[in-house]
């Protein structure tokens, strides 16, 4: 530790630390348009000015370190000020150079009233001009369908440049031009390639890259913001959902060391136009092939004149990728109550609750990953499963510590790895340790066995799974203090059904033979949509959108989608996460608990509970640990272990991609114009460079 005084007040903070760290230690605030927590440093707005005693002149604190500063003539700390009058007016010689140039678009800017320049200005500046040259003009950019360019507010901070480098792994943007004619750009004026763009808006502290979808829609001091817990895949960023009367708005990022850092994937922030379009507010009934708008007690007659008078085990549920618990657990216990143990999550029929939390979590963690030093990707492609996740291995990997094999499809991971083979057999020689990688996953210190969840949906999914499982207590991933084998879940719903036993109990069947002609008259889908339900099965569709289940259904209960409801929701690596309602449903659409709960009423096997507290409350009972909000109950390493203890028979196929198309995954996403123009870029640039 290094002892400094900083505006008087005496510190000791590490010898890393630069300037602008050690100062916002002591409780200063330090102006800064360049510099970011998050990214490199590049010291070129010159705002973050500091005098050091003894400094001929001031020096920007953020590319000084703390080791660089010389002590005192009798060995006296250094001593550093961020309020000398050297200090203020270098402060405003800044402010007054980059606002040279700025244009006065402050009264139809959409960063107006959250703009960094104008907070800054008004803190740091002077309210006079000593120029009175002509502004330059710089032409705007094309960066595809979510960055909006003005480029003549561009400050040249290179946040954004540096950002597209760093933590995307995709340098597409860059400056050209020196002194005056300098300009950010992407040099070849196409749309950006990352699932991660959405950021730069958010880094952006001036209003050059704003939202497309969002631009001149709103002001922030108009919105009322919410809390909440994203859904769009596993991962369960931090969100805040803002919205204006009963729409929403736009959603931004919350900032969750933990989970995503600061940042959201473009899915999670520009599906909103999704939640408006499409939309089911109100029943329907099918007749004569046909469906109709019908009021909640005709739909309700529909199901029980059906469900009433079969036999239980007849009757089965699938619940989607966008159900919380809460409905989950409530459809369980009114199948149970009918007598029927035929349940399952999509995409859940490879996994085992029963073989304990740690067979089907990602055990690691996502901050864990920053503790790796071998990582093994098997049949997954993280950046489209969970891009969050993914960007958190590339930032392991940039510190050159991480070595990563995979095995299955090839695709750009935004970080360099060994491949290892497209099937199970690579697995095998793994295992055997016929390729150089496994000696580097035996010699590393902390080993992660990643295991897409698409490889569960597989005919053979739970014997690759006990195989993976094997593989990770073989290399030594499984020990004392670290679990190193982890599932990545690509949805929200499918952990925390697998935690409350949504899934076939004894003797029942599994989505696969649920969706098998014959084997059922009554299935309930719970917004699933990726399910090919065979004719003669009434199927009732409780969701919140016109997609593909509603097309199948005989009878649609519209539901609430997730930012008009509160529920629980469990991310791939256990965390249990609160999401909270920012808006209403429309028309007369429900929460979904609230339909399954009116629904038992009506087929004379009533729920005991009235509200959604008395829900939670038999819940907790029933799963204590879906309790303790943002806190992971830890997988056990027996779990593992009596995973690899199933064994079974594999086959050589190879591994598939669960995840097609990144945009389109769920029916919110496919309800929304700005995901079908993502799409369509996606695969142009996907054919380019195919061909």
């Amino acid at each position: 530790m290094t002892k400094l005084i900083v505006d008087g007040k005496e510190i000791e903070v590490p010898a890393e630390y630069t300037l602008l760290q050690a100062c916002e230690a002591a409780g200063a605030e330090i102006p800064r348009f360049c510099y970011h927590e998050r990214l490199s440093i590049a010291g070129n707005c010159r705002m973050c000015l500091v005098e050091v005693k003894g400094g001929p002149k001031p020096v920007a604190s953020c590319a000084w370190g703390v080791r660089d500063c010389r002590p005192g003539p009798k060995g006296e700390p250094p001593e550093i000020s961020t309020r000398s009058p050297m200090v203020k007016k270098a402060r405003e010689g800044v402010m007054e150079f980059l606002l040279i140039n700025h244009p006065l678009d402050c009264p139809i800017c959409d960063q107006g009233g959250e703009c960094d320049l104008q907070d800054q200005a008004m803190g740091y500046g002077v309210d006079t001009s000593r120029f009175a040259e002509n502004k330059r003009a710089v032409e705007d950019k094309y960066l595809g369908a979510l960055v909006k360019t003005s480029m003549n507010r561009c400050i040249q901070c290179t946040r954004c440049v540096r950002f597209s480098a760093e933590v995307c792994g995709a340098p597409e943007m860059g400056a050209t031009g020196r002194g005056e004619d300098m300009e950010i750009t992407t040099y070849l004026e196409s749309a950006l390639t990352s699932e991660l763009q959405g950021n730069l808006v958010d880094i952006c502290p001036v209003g050059a890259l704003t939202s497309k979808p969002y631009a001149f829609a709103a002001r922030p001091w108009e919105l009322g913001k919410t809390q909440s817990i994203d859904v769009m895949d596993g991962v369960g960023s931090a969100i805040r959902v803002d919205t204006r009367g009963r729409e929403v708005m736009r959603i931004l990022p919350r900032v969750n060391e933990a989970v995503n850092e600061e940042w959201i994937s473009d899915k999670t922030r520009h599906v909103v136009d999704g939640l408006r379009t499409q939309r089911l507010d109100r029943p329907y009934v099918r007749e004569n092939g046909k469906l109709r708008a019908s009021s909640w007690p005709e739909a309700f007659a529909a199901i029980a004149a059906k469900a009433g008078r079969i036999d239980g085990k007849r009757i089965g549920a699938i619940a989607g990728d966008l159900a919380a618990v809460e409905e989950m657990f409530a459809l369980k216990e009114l199948l149970a109550k009918c007598g029927s143990a035929n349940l399952a999550v999509q995409g859940g029929d490879g996994f085992d609750a029963k073989a304990g939390r740690g067979s089907y979590i990602f055990n690691p963690s996502i901050a864990g990953i920053e503790q790796a030093d071998a990582l093994l990707i098997v049949g997954s492609n993280p950046r489209k499963e969970a891009a969050l996740l993914n960007t958190r291995i590339r930032k392991r990997w940039r510190t050159g510590q991480l070595k990563v094999g995979v095995i299955g499809a090839k695709a750009d991971l935004i970080y360099t790895y060994e491949y290892l083979g497209a099937g199970t057999d690579s697995l095998g020689e793994l295992a055997a340790g016929k390729h150089a990688f496994s000696s580097v996953l035996k010699d590393a210190k902390n080993p992660i066995v990643l295991v897409g969840a698409g490889v569960a949906a597989r005919h053979d999914g739970a014997a690759v799974l006990a195989a993976a499982a094997k593989l990770a207590l073989d290399v030594g991933a499984v020990k004392d203090g670290w679990n190193g084998f982890g599932i990545l879940h690509d949805t929200a719903s499918r952990v925390g059904a697998l935690d409350i036993g949504f899934a076939a109990g004894a003797g029942g069947l599994s989505a696969a033979q649920m969706a098998t002609f014959g084997t059922l008259d009554v299935l309930f889908l719970l917004g699933a949509d990726d399910v090919k339900v065979p004719d003669g099965t009434f199927v009732v569709y409780i969701g919140t959108h016109g997609d593909r289940g509603a097309h199948r259904a005989d009878v649609i209960l519209p539901g609430a989608a997730y930012t008009e409801k509160s529920g629980i929701y469990v991310n791939t690596e256990g965390r249990v996460q609160m999401a909270n309602r920012a808006a209403f449903p429309p028309g007369e659409a429900r929460e979904d608990w609230a339909i399954v709960r009116a629904l038992s009423d009506v087929l004379a096997k009533k729920l005991p509970y009235d509200s959604l507290a008395a829900l939670r409350q038999a819940m907790f009972k029933a799963v204590p640990h879906l309790m303790r909000i943002d806190q992971i109950e830890a997988g056990k390493a027996d779990d593992v272990r009596k995973l690899a203890g199933k064994g079974g028979s594999v086959e050589k196929a190879p591994f598939k991609i669960a995840v097609e198309d990144f945009y389109l995954t769920n029916p919110i996403a496919r309800a929304s114009a700005v995901m079908a123009e993502c799409s369509r870029l996606a695969s142009g640039q996907m054919l380019t460079a195919a061909e």
